[in-house]
């Protein structure tokens, strides 16, 4: 069986190595020319689930030497004192089963570890799919032509496989009403292992240190009555409405604007759903945000893409062509609960009223101070948490290919 996958950042690298394991020849596609390592890309929480497929993938050591380490983090409001909130203390008794990481780092982390064990094509993309039943014909922007069994997108929000295969994106994306953007800028504030933000009522500036570039990293959030338009690959357009939203917030916004035009690794998109139903049609399918995208900052995407994508590899080895469907019957419960998760957090990341803003800030102080048994309770009554463990794991270790090591390290 031959699978070609497009994407390269994170549900795509974990599904070349476990269909690789499984004895699988695999190609990924990748749009960007080469990919960052370390640089780009936002904060992402890896909980539960997403853990176990990391340690089963002998990554785990890699990627919690990875970690940020943001221990600190200030919470300041306009005419309130200011919160401090021991970040290391709220992460170490939230769970045993979490890290937070640059989306960069664990891009690099789960790609290198199939860098010689799949086909990469960088700077390409696929611009049609011919699906006859037996096999999907592939037409590449700049490879030539190429026949695979399956085809699987894993290629983001904006997925070009779920647009041939599934149609536009708009009647399929749910618009929570807020937008997110992020990109690097020097430690204007030695920050070291700080986070420092200021929430006011439908917006959010923050900054935080990036230990492994020694530069730091702005970070916005903002609500929207209506959706924005905006070409989602026109990075100067995005540029200048962050720069007109917060053109007036004050605080150290201004200092971070500064380096706004000069961001090359700068990062926005809408705070929204991919809503299908459906992530499978013939041989072609769909696995994380290109399919069920619970929303960026808000749902535990990164999470619910390792976990699926370690599934839907699972699957497919044991099934070919059809473990699409049951791929896709074993992750819906996941799914759909992560989905639900979206609105209701919208609300206690960015505050919606001015009762929001005084209570947040309050409560994520407090939390960490509590004995860790009351944490681990807190936790395991939180959405992300249940959504990500609403179903069992399965075990694929009978399908390891005779050449794969029987017992990854751990």
């Amino acid at each position: 069986m031959k699978v070609l996958i497009s994407g390269a950042s994170v549900a795509g690298p974990v599904l070349a190595y476990w269909l690789d394991r499984y004895g699988v020849e695999t190609t990924v596609v990748e749009r960007t020319p080469a990919l960052r390592h370390g640089l780009g890309g936002h904060a992402v929480d890896l909980f539960g689930h997403a853990t176990d497929v990391v340690r089963q993938m002998g990554l785990w050591a890699e990627v919690a030497d990875a970690r940020t380490m943001i221990e600190k983090l200030t919470i300041e409001r306009t005419g309130a004192r200011p919160v401090h909130v021991d970040l290391g203390r709220l992460y170490a008794g939230m769970s045993d089963r979490h890290v937070e990481i640059l989306r960069g780092e664990l891009t690099r982390i789960l790609s290198a570890a199939t860098a010689h064990t799949s086909e990469y094509l960088f700077g390409d993309s696929i611009t049609a799919l011919a699906d006859d039943g037996a096999g999907v014909d592939v037409t590449f922007e700049h490879s030539a032509p190429r026949r695979y069994d399956v085809v699987i997108g894993a290629d983001g929000m904006h997925s070009t496989v779920r647009r041939l295969a599934f149609g536009p994106e708009e009647p399929v994306r749910r618009h929570l009403g807020g937008y997110l953007a992020v990109y690097s800028t020097p430690d204007l504030f030695g920050l070291g292992n700080e986070m420092l933000t200021h929430q006011s009522v439908n917006r959010l500036a923050a900054t935080y240190g990036v230990r492994q570039t020694g530069q730091a990293r702005a970070a916005f959030m903002f609500r929207t009555a209506t959706e924005l338009a905006y070409d989602h690959r026109d990075k100067d357009e995005q540029k200048r409405l962050l720069a007109r939203e917060f053109g007036d917030y004050g605080w150290r916004v201004p200092q971070l604007l500064e380096h706004l035009e000069a961001a090359d690794d700068f990062y926005f998109d809408a705070i929204a759903q991919i809503t299908l139903d459906t992530w499978q049609r013939g041989r072609i399918g769909l696995v994380g945000d290109a399919g069920y995208c619970p929303a960026p900052a808000v749902g535990g995407g990164t999470s619910l893409a390792i976990a699926t994508a370690y599934i839907l590899a699972g699957e497919l080895a044991a099934n070919g062509p059809d473990g699409l469907r049951s791929y896709q019957a074993k992750v819906r419960q996941m799914v759909d609960r992560s989905r639900a998760i979206g609105p209701k957090v919208m609300g206690s990341i960015i505050p919606g009223g001015p009762a929001a803003l005084r209570l947040l800030p309050w409560a994520a102080s407090v939390v960490p101070k509590l004995p860790t048994p009351i944490q681990r309770f807190i936790w395991s009554q939180n959405a992300v948490g249940k959504a990500l463990g609403s179903a069992p794991l399965p075990d694929y270790a009978d399908l390891l290919s005779p050449r794969s090591p029987a017992n990854p390290a751990q």
